[in-house]
């Protein structure tokens, strides 16, 4: 193993770790604190830390690894990502981060809910925690596989033996760094962290496409273009082949967004209203060029590997086949530390706002309604370890597929709290009853439809992607309860929206 690529890593952990000890002297002295970073995030650092805890480890090795293996028409996940996005900042960043500190300074999602719906407070707090916990485990556990996969294909046989295999190290080295960051440092240390970490994701995801495409051996469009004809005549084709019910599994990525608690969180901890707008550019910007980069690599990666004669076992690391293949050790390095930078920035967000949701709205509210702001932050510190480690059991499994386990988390979130989150901010007549009825049906939906099946083949058809289902569920359900039943009383609209 070139010595460059372990000083380009060794320097990437330094960094994640400075950032956390830098941020557990400067914000973790309170739950608001540790939970919301005292809601002072600056535009830049909100947008990049709201952007790269989205993208994962799908971004630079599920999404490439979908177009490598079956061409253009899977960029649709991508354009569905990209409006789903710019709907969420321009619908619920706003309002989200007005209400939630109106309301009795919430800090978390599920406190948010009980402090706008009363009369059912204990019910919301528990089930949305609860789902909160279960879905991230899995969620957290996509991002650990991707580590997994990583030091597998950069790193095979440096440790592989009765005891640990290459895949497992890579596990929990990957949760090592994160937790140390994570625990020590909380909401600052991951969103600062974040902030690094897009920014290198996206210097990547634009230097490995260009290279791949006009490096050595890449060819360039026109010779890219008649390889991948060769390959395959419909390789460049958005639709050919796209089903109606293809064509909706895959735009309707973009429903996820409203319901997904570690990206809405960021909006929580926005500086002020005011700088949402600054914040939305700087963030669909970074998405943008993040996206392109993604579909880019995947398109060409498959070019240049039919061209050269390379061997991919596995779609999903054409990233790393290809960070080895073309560069010098210490860029090499660099690229192995930006999809390290894809995994970590969302497993930890994902690890402290599931940690926050056992804080706040388990052990606060069951257990000791008065413990200390040191004793709170304490605990939920143990709760980011237990998370972690409920999440290394799920993807010990290393056959995983970082996209499938990714796709099912997204799903559930987005049904079970995108309804509930829109309408909760928007429709004064929604009541606490019509809330728990939204939160049960769409999470059951997506839980019904992923073990049916469904997802893969609906009654012969296409499979239906469980979102769709659930979102739909989720909303009648919320919308028939609400009418049937008196609402709070307690809607309190964004000023702008008054006016």
């Amino acid at each position: 193993m070139a010595i460059g690529i372990w000083i380009s890593l060794i320097c990437y952990f330094a960094l994640m770790l400075g950032i956390g000890f830098y941020a557990w002297r400067k914000s973790t002295s309170s739950s608001e604190e540790y939970i919301l970073g005292g809601r002072n995030l600056s535009p830049s650092v909100a947008a990049l830390s709201a952007g790269a805890s989205d993208m994962s480890g799908w971004l630079l090795l599920g999404l490439p690894g979908a177009l490598y293996a079956s061409g253009l028409v899977e960029a649709w996940i991508g354009i569905g990502l990209f409006v789903g996005a710019f709907a969420n900042w321009i619908i619920v960043a706003p309002r989200l981060r007005e209400q939630t500190q109106r309301y009795d300074n919430s800090l978390t999602i599920p406190q948010f809910l009980s402090n706008r719906f009363p009369s059912r407070a204990m019910a919301l707090r528990t089930v949305s925690a609860v789902i909160i916990v279960v879905f991230f485990a899995v969620y957290t556990a996509s991002g650990l596989v991707a580590g997994g996969k990583l030091f597998t294909s950069a790193f095979g046989g440096v440790i592989d033996t009765d005891i640990m295999s290459d895949y497992a190290v890579g596990i929990w080295l990957t949760l090592g760094i994160v937790l140390t960051y994570t625990v020590v440092g909380g909401f600052l240390a991951v969103s600062l962290t974040d902030f690094c970490q897009g920014c290198i994701m996206m210097v990547a995801l634009v230097l490995m496409p260009v290279v791949v495409l006009f490096g050595s051996g890449g060819g360039g469009f026109d010779q890219a273009s008649q390889t991948l004809a060769g390959v395959d005549p419909n390789f460049l084709s958005w639709t050919e082949g796209l089903s109606i019910i293809g064509f909706l599994s895959a735009v309707t990525w973009g429903l996820g967004y409203f319901g997904q608690p570690h990206i809405i969180v960021r909006f929580m901890a926005i500086r002020s209203i005011s700088e949402v707008p600054k914040a939305r550019n700087i963030g669909m910007t970074w998405m943008a060029v993040s996206l392109i980069g993604a579909v880019a690599l995947g398109v060409f990666g498959r070019a240049y590997v039919e061209r050269n004669g390379v061997q991919v076992e596995d779609a999903e690391t054409i990233f790393i086949v290809l960070a080895d293949l073309l560069f010098h050790p210490l860029i090499t390095g660099f690229l192995y530390a930006a999809l390290l930078a894809a995994v970590m920035s969302t497993i930890s967000s994902q690890l402290l706002v599931a940690s926050s949701s056992l804080t706040e709205d388990f052990y606060r509210l069951f257990l000791r309604r008065n413990a200390s702001e040191g004793e709170t932050v304490l605990i939920g510190r143990l709760s980011v370890l237990l998370v972690g480690l409920a999440a290394v059991f799920i993807a010990s499994n290393p056959d995983s597929q970082v996209l499938g386990l990714v796709s099912n988390a997204w799903a559930g979130f987005g049904a079970a709290f995108g309804p509930l989150i829109i309408l909760s901010l928007t429709w004064p007549r929604m009541s606490g009853s019509g809330a728990v009825a939204g939160l049960v049906a769409g999470a059951l939906t997506v839980i019904v439809w992923i073990q049916l099946g469904w997802n893969s083949s609906f009654f012969g058809w296409d499979g239906i992607y469980e979102i769709i289902p659930g979102f739909i569920v989720a909303w009648i359900a919320i919308y028939a309860v609400s009418l049937a039943t008196e609402s709070s009383g307690e809607f309190r609209p964004l000023e702008a929206d008054r006016a």
